[in-house]
């Protein structure tokens, strides 16, 4: 069984398979020739695990994202950002933090920020003088902090995962993400000090009343979104339905942007890249369940209780784990591998399993654009147009910047759970 589940999936991953075809084969595998069940538990298991009410929010929400994505809403956010940000140095640095941060309240997808913001704020910091490593480092690295802030679909997927409240965990995830984008601000700044680039211009009353009025359509949708859940108005998967809504009404009437045929390929578009996400939910369930079934959670949760492992000690690891897996595997795959495995384990050693969930989140928002093989690099590569070693030696700074706001989000449980507290009233 052991080769089955442990040993064919990494030679299968090696030999270049889709993960979802890796966890199927696996499954098969074992079922076939080293258990005595009927394979109708294989269609079964199949169907199962996609059959979760949580998960239909997810082509809601990437819908949503695709139709504000595809006119002006991100220079709309940009004007807004900048305007408000004013003469700081290294402001239009800023400016891509905080425009990542509101569209990511949007969109949810990380790779689909990279290429927006990428388009409009790498060349005009390039044009401000920002050093080109710099810059595109930056644009590559603002990017994760979009799972993180919600609504955000790795965070869907962890709910259904883990049987754990998804309002909890977009609760959960405000400050943490504010956080990150505080401290990604605050190295721009300093950074442009030093390096004497990037001179902010003086903040304008008139020009900031234009850029907000332009912008306000475009602020609409995380407001109804959170609003709408933390108001006791809608589910998540009911303001993600309204905001697909809003979103081809503000497109298609307000902006004047979208024809009704844009409308439908950007639903053509979200159909594949829902079935991309749903056909590894469901390959990995069938996979959970069999390691369910032979016992691996409680054999784990046995071993860590012999070996005396603390709750530090055992997020440590969790940490070093979810960095490595993360640069080979995309976050939904990760999520759906690592999570039945580990949730018994959290759960034993008295972790809150909402914490849990930013720390798993925040990893692999971190593996997005971690080298080598971070999907955001590739998509910055594709957008910017420069050389992939220039966009790593950017990355380093901004990734250990992430390290140490993970360092902080693992070890202080308040940094999450404060925004639970606050928004759901929980004690």
């Amino acid at each position: 069984m052991a080769l089955a589940l442990g040993v064919l999936p990494v030679l299968l991953l090696l030999a270049g398979f889709p993960i979802f075809l890796v966890l199927l084969s696996a499954t098969a595998t074992a079922l076939v020739f080293l258990m005595n069940v009927p394979l109708a538990a294989l269609h079964q298991n199949l169907f199962g695990s996609v059959s979760s009410s949580a998960l239909l929010a997810v082509p809601f929400f990437i819908y949503a994202g695709e139709l504000m994505g595809r006119g002006s809403v991100a220079q709309r956010l940009v004007d807004f950002v900048q305007s408000g940000v004013g003469s700081v140095r290294g402001s239009l640095g800023v400016t891509t933090v905080g425009t990542a941060a509101i569209f990511g309240a949007i969109s949810g997808v990380s790779s689909a920020t990279v290429a927006t913001i990428g388009k409009v704020m790498y060349p005009s910091m390039r044009r401000a003088g920002y050093p080109e490593s710099f810059a595109a480092g930056l644009v590559t690295a603002v990017g994760a902090i979009d799972i993180i802030i919600p609504p955000s679909i790795p965070m869907i997927v962890y709910g259904a995962a883990a049987e754990e409240s998804v309002p909890r965990l977009y609760a959960a995830g405000i400050i943490p993400g504010i956080l990150l984008a505080g401290m990604l601000s605050a190295y721009v700044v300093w950074r442009a000090h030093r390096g004497g680039f990037g001179k902010g211009e003086p903040f304008n009353w008139g020009a900031f009343v234009r850029a907000t009025g332009r912008g306000l359509w475009a602020l609409g949708a995380p407001v109804i979104i959170l609003g709408g859940i933390y108001g006791g108005v809608f589910s998540p998967t009911e303001s993600a339905a309204v905001a697909c809504v809003y979103a081809a009404l503000v497109t298609r009437f307000v902006f004047r942007e979208l024809s009704w045929s844009d409308i439908l390929e950007a639903a053509a578009a979200t159909v594949f890249f829902t079935a991309q996400i749903l056909i590894i939910v469901a390959c990995a369930g069938v996979f959970s369940w069999l390691l369910t079934v032979n016992q691996a959670p409680a054999a784990m949760v046995a071993w860590m209780t012999n070996a005396q492992v603390s709750a530090w000690q055992f997020l440590l690891a969790v940490n070093l784990l979810l960095l490595a897996v993360g640069c080979f595997l995309d976050p939904i795959s990760a999520i759906l591998l690592l999570t039945p495995l580990l949730i018994p384990v959290v759960k034993a050693l008295g972790i809150d399993t909402v914490h849990f969930g930013i720390i798993v989140t925040v990893n692999l928002a971190i593996g997005l654009f971690h080298p080598p093989f971070g999907i955001n690099i590739f998509v910055a590569q594709t957008v910017l147009g420069i050389d992939v070693v220039k966009i790593y030696r950017g990355i380093v700074p901004f990734l250990g910047i992430y390290l140490l706001a993970l360092v902080l989000i693992t070890y202080v449980p308040a940094i999450s759970l404060t925004g639970v507290r606050l928004l759901m009233g929980v004690p």
